[in-house]
């Protein structure tokens, strides 16, 4: 009697899922980034946020219609990112305290400035098509006659400039140069070219303002400036984007949170 009286609400519930999360087989992004980007979405869910262990690895492998092995590394992704805490006999839960302060996150320059109520205004957009330097062919691991699209932007409040973007992106995405790069970039990236940025590494650093970079930011020459290398990558841990931020000192403050 128990198990026909569950088996509607279980193949219910099998639907609902399949319905809000699915894998595109068919999609040129790895089975197991789309897992992890799904993982990603399922954990927002008040009951998971609330303490409900997941569904476990081979129901949610049967769920997504990948394998285990598959399923095991997006997982492994998230658990070493701290977002979930895998235990023997308990199941994986989600980390309270590492997805509530959402101290891992990062965001494009204007979802930044939207949080923050900063009018941003752009003051120049370029896109060229430009040969890689030993640098970029390193980091793209690609061939020195690959061609790259380069972005140029210099970005402010209303009153004046004080940031000069420069971003150069891999040849994988399949940009065109025709794309609305006015939009927030992660969100055109994924939502045009199925590129999802998944993580950032950063440098940070202080220089002087040269010829070039004193005439975008309208400031002396020499003045200081902040100098932010972000190296971003896919769900597949591929690089996909070089960027370089150059800011006026009075207008940046990096902020790094610890705990121990």
């Amino acid at each position: 009697m128990n198990i026909s009286f569950n088996q509607p609400k279980l193949l219910s519930l099998c639907q609902s899922f399949k319905m809000k999360y699915s894998i595109d087989h068919r999609s040129p992004v790895p089975l197991h980034a789309q897992a992890e980007e799904i993982l990603r979405k399922l954990i927002t869910e008040d009951i998971y946020q609330n303490g409900k262990v997941l569904p476990n690895e081979v129901e949610l492998a049967k769920l997504l219609a990948i394998s285990r092995t598959t399923l095991r590394q997006a997982i492994n992704k998230l658990v070493f990112e701290g977002l979930l805490i895998r235990k023997k006999r308990t199941g994986t839960k989600v980390n309270q305290s590492t997805v509530s302060s959402k101290s891992n996150n990062w965001l494009s320059f204007s979802q930044e400035m939207k949080l923050r109520g900063i009018a941003i205004k752009n003051f120049e957009l370029h896109v060229t098509w430009v040969e890689p330097d030993e640098q970029l062919v390193n980091f793209f691991e690609i061939k020195p006659d690959k061609k790259l699209l380069k972005m140029e932007r210099v970005r402010g409040k209303p009153d004046g400039p004080f940031v000069y973007f420069i971003s150069y992106f891999h040849p994988r995405i399949g940009l065109s140069g025709d794309e609305d790069f006015k939009l927030p970039l992660y969100e055109m990236l994924e939502q045009e070219h199925s590129t999802i940025a998944s993580l950032s590494k950063e440098e940070i650093s202080a220089h002087a303002a040269d010829a070039l970079i004193a005439d975008k930011l309208q400031i002396k020459f020499g003045e200081p400036v902040l100098v932010r290398k972000r190296f971003v990558f896919d769900q597949g841990d591929r690089p996909m984007e070089y960027n370089l931020g150059y800011y006026k000192a009075d207008s940046f403050v990096y902020t790094v949170e610890s705990r121990r």
